[in-house]
């Protein structure tokens, strides 16, 4: 999961991620109090590969928000990742 681009932004910004093996994939994005305000990707089956979402804050007052990736292996279900980043919405 790297590093939102660009941050800050408004009101749109592009969240970039590569999976090594095939994975079902969930994206989100939580308020600094942890609640899911957008989820981008909802436990989707992916190919390894790279992949780019971008992401509408529009709808969202200015402030810290943080997104995060829970991936599983398709093939090894004790394979998983989750990374949380953190990026700022300034209107």
């Amino acid at each position: 999961l790297e590093q939102n681009f660009p941050n800050p932004f408004n009101p749109t910004t592009t969240i970039k991620y590569a999976l090594p093996v095939d994975a079902r994939v969930t994206v989100a994005v939580y308020t600094m109090l942890g609640q899911r305000v957008q989820t981008l990707v909802e436990n989707e089956l992916q190919a390894a590969g790279f992949r780019a979402l971008e992401f509408n804050a529009s709808a969202l007052a200015s402030g810290i928000y943080f997104y995060r990736i829970d991936a599983v292996s398709t093939s090894d279900p004790n394979l998983r990742f989750t990374k949380i980043r953190k990026m700022v919405l300034l209107k």
